[in-house]
This record gives structure tokens, sequence and C-alpha cells, in this order.
């Protein structure tokens, strides 16, 4: 069963090694975890529901606990401590469009806030229930996952939007496809989620991020449906399909999507390898990029995330013989870690393969470690789990991130780092933080920062701590004229920063387009903007 409080399935354990907590006390000191509030404890304060009976919803306190939160930081500091705060009033499983829109009619007629729930894995607060004075209703689409279309000539799949990542693949794959589309989220979220956040996968460089891959759909909003077709491409206006992409529940809730498919790559494989220092990564993934090479994936870790990486995986001697066969390859104390991924059939396979080793080889071709490269794709999604051990070990970890041109990537990243590491100063509390440039494009690239840090007495205390390394992180972002999200979106996290990106006319257009297909304001208000 899957965690009411955490990451995962309860079933599933990723424990932090002693050398990982030594490690992690040397950099930030010894930590202490909170008592956790017995699941018992919070179904307790779960309120009685405000909505009026209906035989598709469920007021049953367990299910209504369940979909109160996402995971995001705050969202685990409110399970963790047991404040909740605010409940949906009741969860509703539609099981095909026709009930949707009897959900959303129902709505409509009484006066309820609805919000779209597809995995709940929401790190910005996407599914949170607000403090409104209306009834919540929490709509979870889980159960319209299907494989509804193959269309092998046109290479287009229809599925239920709450299809979750690993089901989509199996149906997909048991036909010889793939979408391809493989976020940190992968095992519990869904395509409905990733249409509706903008979502970006880990080979996003090869597959494209989710706006790539949509095709169309249908959408149901209060006043009707709308149908999204899968045109190739077509000059007939304004796509509507860019203006559902990123809409966060505000204008409908997806219940079919069509999505590009392609071919299953007959052999793919990753690869990491470290070069002797940051300006060669960085020089040589630019290049990669801009030499359009055929890889599906390319990272590439700053010094501190490749210090913290080595640290965190490795200890005693497999790190001193790790360090030693590094540094006979030319990485030394400065290296940086570089990963990337090739999907193709056999026959580009070997052309790719041959032309990111010429690409990479100058640096440290002798530390190109295909091992190293199962070790994480075997590790590419269980690694969320270690949120679980850390916390319970006393520390939090959080990320974010972002995205801007090539020429403030650096000084971006490196604000960034300097912004959330002197947060928690006043407080005499160090902070572990670290980046990697995850999704990488010939104008620019994303910047993903994780930062580690001890948790507080208080859970109230840890939250603040949390804000203020989150508010300088935005601040900072903002500055720089970068987006406030890359793939997390928006949510409540993200809300007040949306108008230096978008402008007063942008929110205005946005907020507009809302009211036309929601003039009663009921579909996921107080999220993506006021």
């Amino acid at each position: 069963m899957r965690r009411w409080n955490g990451w995962g399935d309860e079933t599933i354990d990723v424990p932090l090694p002693q050398h990982a907590k030594d490690y992690l006390e040397e950099e930030i000191g010894k930590a202490s975890p909170l008592p956790d509030a017995r699941l018992e404890e919070v179904l307790a304060k779960v309120p009685e529901s405000r909505l009026h009976d209906h035989p598709l919803i469920s007021k049953d306190p367990e299910v209504r606990l369940r979909h109160a939160r996402g995971q995001s930081f705050p969202d685990w500091v409110a399970m963790r401590s047991g404040n909740i705060g605010v409940f949906p009033d009741g969860v509703s499983f539609p099981e095909s469009p026709e009930e949707v829109r009897e959900l959303l009619s129902f709505a409509k007629n009484h006066g309820v806030v609805v919000i779209p729930y597809g995995g709940g894995t929401s790190v910005v607060g996407h599914i949170n229930p607000l403090r409104y004075p209306s009834p919540v209703l929490t709509i979870d689409i889980g159960r319209m996952n299907k494989l509804l279309d193959l269309d092998e000539n046109s290479l287009i799949a229809t599925l239920g939007a709450g299809v979750s990542g690993p089901d989509l693949e199996a149906q997909l794959r048991a036909r010889g496809y793939t979408l391809g589309h493989f976020p940190q989220s992968f095992e519990y979220s869904t395509l409905g989620g990733w249409v509706a956040t903008r979502s970006s996968g880990q080979q996003s460089l090869g597959y494209g991020r989710i706006e790539r891959l949509f095709a169309g759909g249908t959408l149901e909003t209060t006043v009707g449906t709308i149908s999204l077709p899968p045109f190739p491409a077509s000059a007939a206006g304004p796509d509507l399909r860019e203006l559902v992409l990123g809409s966060e529940g505000r204008l409908g809730i997806f219940t079919e999507i069509k999505i590009r498919i392609r071919p299953l790559p007959e052999r793919e494989t990753f690869h990491v390898l470290f070069f002797p220092d940051w300006p060669t990564g960085l020089q040589r993934v630019q290049e990669a990029v801009k030499s359009q090479a055929n890889l599906s994936m390319l990272r590439l870790s700053n010094k501190a995330e490749t210090t913290s990486f080595l640290r965190l995986g490795a200890g005693g001697r497999m790190l001193a013989v790790l360090e030693k066969l590094l540094s006979l390859g030319g990485a030394k104390d400065q290296k940086c870690m570089v990963a990337f991924g090739v999907s193709a059939t056999r026959k580009l396979y070997r052309h790719a393969l041959r032309q990111a080793k010429k690409l990479f080889r100058p640096s440290a071709g002798k530390a190109i470690s295909h091992l190293m490269g199962k070790k994480w794709e075997e590790n590419r999604f269980r690694s969320a789990y270690l949120r679980n051990a850390l916390w319970e070990a006393g520390y939090g970890v959080d990320t974010l991130e972002t995205a801007t041109t090539w020429d403030k990537v650096e000084p971006l990243m490196k604000a960034i780092e300097k912004a959330i590491s002197s947060a928690l100063a006043p407080q005499g509390q160090k902070v572990l933080v670290f980046s990697h440039l995850s999704h990488l494009y010939a104008q620019g690239s994303s910047i993903y920062t994780t930062y580690i840090f001890r948790l507080a007495p208080s859970f109230e205390e840890t939250l603040e701590r949390w804000a203020r390394m989150k508010r300088a992180a935005s601040k900072v972002i903002v500055q720089f004229g970068a987006t406030i999200s890359h793939h997390h979106g928006v949510g409540t996290d993200h809300r007040a920063y949306l108008i230096h990106e978008k402008g007063k006319q942008g929110i205005a257009a946005i907020s507009a387009a809302c009211r036309e297909l929601d003039p009663a304001g009921i579909m996921n208000p107080g999220k993506l903007f006021q």
C-alpha cells in the first residue's frame, strides 16, 4: 500500500547508509528526527463532510486524508506532524467521461469546489484544498487508466488521463511502442497530471517534453466538453492545446488524452563519466546539444553534486578505489559528473555512442562507465525513497528548478546555491546545496538544485527554515529573469512569482480564459493565480 505520510510503497525502504550519515554530519551537523503523528491520531481530526450525499462520492475519513496533501516539503511537514489543516469533504473515483460530467454538474449545482487529482505527486501544492467557504470535492481520475486506441499508422495512442507512468508504458510496450516520458515521479504521476503541469521527463532531450508528446484529447469543463483533434499541424488560429497545457485544473478535467508515440528503441543504455572540471563539462555538453547528438538524456552535475553523489553513494574502501580510478583518468578534485543515455535502433545506437565518445573522450574518456550508468538506471526512480530515510534521520531535503539561457546558466546556478546556503546562516545552520543541468536545449538549460538541511526542534520552525530558503532562491530566479518553474508547475508555492514572468496582461488573459470555461469559479481556485 502507498504511504500516507511519505513517498512511495510502504513495503519499499531505501536505507541511508552509515557512510552517508557520516558525510551529512560532517557537512551540516548531527540531526534529530521529529516525532511522527500516528495515522489514527490524524484520522480523528478529519471533520464531518459538508457535501450532499452522492453515489459516486466517498466521505470516508482515510480516503479524504490520503487526498489532502501532495509531496511538497510543506506537505511533508503537515503529514508528519499530523496538522493537515484542510481536508476535502469527499473524494470521487469516476470511471468514465460521463461520470466526470455528472460530478461537475453536481458541483456546479451545489456550489462545490472541485480539485482534479491524478497521482498526488505535486510538489508545489496543486491538489491541496485551501480554506474555501464552500465544500470541496476531489475527483481522482486514477481509474480511467486504459489504452483506448492505438493508431499505428499515425503513431497516436489514446489513453485514459488517469493512467500512471508504469501502466502507460506497460500497455504501450505490449504493442511495441513507448511514450518515453519518465519524470522522477514516474511511479505514481499520471498522464493527465503531466499535461496539466507541463511535465518534463528525464529523457526529454530525445523524446521531448510533454507538450511535444501531447497530441490532443478531451477536456470536461463546467460549461461543456472540449475536444482537441490530434492535427499534425494547423494554422487555424491559436492552438487550444497550448491553452490547456499547464492549466493545472483551472479549466477542467482531462478524461482522454492522445499522445505521440514511437517504436521501442532496439537498444538503450545509460553511461556516466567525469570531466576534470566544470568549465570543460559545460563546454562539452553545450557542444553535444548544439551538434544535435543523438542522445535521449544528458545531464551535467556541478562539483558539489558530484562530490555529494560519490560520498552519499559509496563509502570506505569502495570510495577510495573509485576516487583513485577517476584520478588516473584525469578527474580529480574539481571533477564534474555527466550522465547520458542512448536510445535508438541498433544501427543508430552504434553511431550515437561513437558520437558521444568522440564528444566526451578528450576530457576523461577512460572514466566512461556503463556499469555506473546501469546503476543510475536501476535507481532512477528509487532515489525518491531516500526522502523517507533522510527525514527519519532528522534531515529535510527539497529541490527546486528553473531554466534560463546559456549566458545566465552558470551565474544563476551559483546565485541560487548562495541564496539557499545563506538563508539559514543567521540561525547558525548549515545547508548542503548542489545542482545539475537536467534538461538541455540549444538556447539554454534547466537548473535543478537539491538542498539538505537539519530539521528544527519543532515542525513550525522546520517549515520556517524551508520557507526562508525557498523565498531566497525564488527571488534570485526572478531577479535573473528566469522561469519560476521549468517542470514542477506553479500550484500555490510559485503563484506569487508568476506575474513577474507573465506580466499583468498575461495573467489577465489566463484569468479570462478560466472565467469563460469556469464562470462559477469552482475549478481548483487559488492555484496558478489568485
